[in-house]
């Protein structure tokens, strides 16, 4: 539900540019965003690090696309949340040797640490490629394209990940009594 909660921001967005414009998408972003911010709070007492920062970023990239009537604001916000979150898995792991990912999820997922590693390093390296890919099409392509890229590309590489990370785990986590049967 937490994860349906989050795209709910995304597809408000997409749903008021195709109807108006960047503009007024940018700004429906900004208020659904923080609307679910609120709602997160008051659902599980707590807002997590990530959602203060995607917040964070969503404000003042928003506001400075709205303030300058300028769409690269929007446009490099993706770029940025996502090269944030591959500094700090990567700080979290090389610098502090302790996986973000292994933060985020140990109390769920008992792993082995190379395990954790890898999937730290996986997930550092996929959202490097796609603030770099953010970038390429958004000032590359028309804004159209980009919105459906933000939207739908970068939901779908995300969702593929997540089950290649999945399945890449499988064999790692503790078998039940059962299983070893």
């Amino acid at each position: 539900m937490k994860q349906f909660l989050e795209f709910i921001p995304l597809i408000i967005f997409f749903i008021i540019y195709k109807m108006f414009n960047i503009y007024a998408a940018t700004a429906s972003l900004m208020i659904s965003m923080a609307i679910v911010l609120i709602i997160s709070y008051f659902k599980d007492g707590k807002i997590g690090k990530m959602q203060w920062i995607t917040f964070a970023m969503i404000m003042v990239f928003g506001t400075l696309t709205l303030a300058l009537h300028d769409d690269a604001f929007i446009k490099w916000k993706v770029t940025v949340v996502y090269a944030v979150f591959t500094i700090v898995l990567l700080v979290t792991q090389f610098i502090y040797k302790k996986p973000a990912i292994k933060q985020m999820l140990s109390k769920e997922l008992t792993l082995p640490e190379k395990v954790w590693n890898n999937l730290n390093l996986g997930w550092a390296i996929l959202f490097a490629v796609l603030a770099v890919l953010n970038l390429y099409i958004a000032f590359n392509m028309p804004i159209n394209v980009w919105v459906n890229f933000k939207v739908f590309g970068l939901m779908g590489i995300t969702l593929v990940f997540t089950v290649l990370s999945g399945i890449y785990i499988y064999k790692y986590l503790p078998k039940t009594k059962e299983e070893e049967k």
